[in-house]
């Protein structure tokens, strides 16, 4: 059969494109082992990384392909990721650009820079895919928000949401709430882990071993997400339900509103928003610059 072959579609896998994934860090190894659990086999996938002994980790971990090499991992590669500093992603779009094929899909899991970055570094016609996943993502239970640019179709969507479905849950946003999401569930665990840890310090406050209190907060704050996850119900109705006239839960709930917790996350949010923006703004005017094969993303 002759022709030009579509790299996201290859004869051997239709259904599972070839994956690159550029700087397998935290976030990188992510996408990499939730593509696995997801269906796509170790000959399927490549990813790259700086040093050697990292290389021979995920090599062993996963059976996959590992290389320094950016450039001949991206070639032939149906679906490229970026997960590299964004630092060093102007770098590495440098790199790759005559490598990446048409109809090749990259997929940025990097903070801050928009779609239109991409767009204007990679050959014309190129689909790009913005995802804001989290943490927790590396257990398969984060969250993931998908934008596409200019010319991502609702297949290339579809295709990275299969991409992530191994992950945790993902949702498609708006490229310019973007920033909004990164506040509130890329940043989200943070304030999750922030809040366990108070609540374990004033369990140790009132007596109790720091063992046991760290694992009852924990404990806590599990069983009030699942809660809240498998009724449906708004967090105010169950919160009104633990809160008896007069009670203790009343009392201390007082005292977190006069303390201005509420009003405490309402500004950190805003502050993850803006501080995104301003990330934003400051490396697409250029002024960030790299190695372009470093690892992982910063919040």
């Amino acid at each position: 059969m002759t022709g030009t072959t579509d790299p996201t579609e290859p004869t051997d896998s239709p259904h599972r494109p070839r994956l690159a994934v550029l700087g397998a860090g935290v976030m990188g190894e992510t996408v990499l082992s939730g593509a696995l659990a997801g269906g796509w086999e170790p000959g399927e996938v490549v990813a790259t990384v700086r040093r050697p002994a990292r290389g021979d980790e995920l090599a062993e971990r996963y059976g996959v392909e590992v290389t320094a090499d950016n450039v001949t991992a991206a070639r032939g590669a149906g679906v490229v990721v970026v997960a590299v500093k964004p630092k060093d992603v102007d770098a590495l779009l440098a790199q790759v650009r005559d490598a990446v094929a048409p109809g090749t899909v990259v997929v940025s899991v990097v903070v801050g820079l928009p779609t239109a970055f991409y767009e204007q570094r990679l050959p014309a016609g190129t689909p790009v895919v913005r995802v804001m996943p989290n943490t927790p993502s590396v257990v398969g239970a984060g969250v993931s928000a998908v934008s596409g640019g200019a010319s991502a179709t609702q297949e290339h969507l579809a295709l990275v949401e299969r991409l992530l479905a191994a992950t945790g849950l993902v949702v498609r946003v708006a490229e310019k709430d973007q920033d909004a999401v990164g506040a509130l569930s890329g940043s989200g665990p943070a304030y999750v882990f922030y809040v366990v840890d108070a609540l374990a310090e004033a369990g140790v406050l009132l007596g109790l071993t720091r063992a046991t209190a760290l694992e009852l907060a924990t404990a806590t704050v599990r069983g009030a997400a699942t809660m809240l996850a498998e009724t449906g119900e708004h967090p105010a109705l169950l919160r009104e339900r633990v809160s008896s006239p007069g009670g203790t839960t009343v009392a201390a709930l007082r005292r977190l509103d006069a303390g201005g917790v509420r009003a405490a996350f309402l500004d950190a949010l805003e502050a993850a928003r803006d501080r995104s923006a301003e990330l934003a703004a400051t490396l697409s005017s250029g002024s960030g610059s790299g190695s372009g094969s470093g690892a992982g993303t910063a919040r």
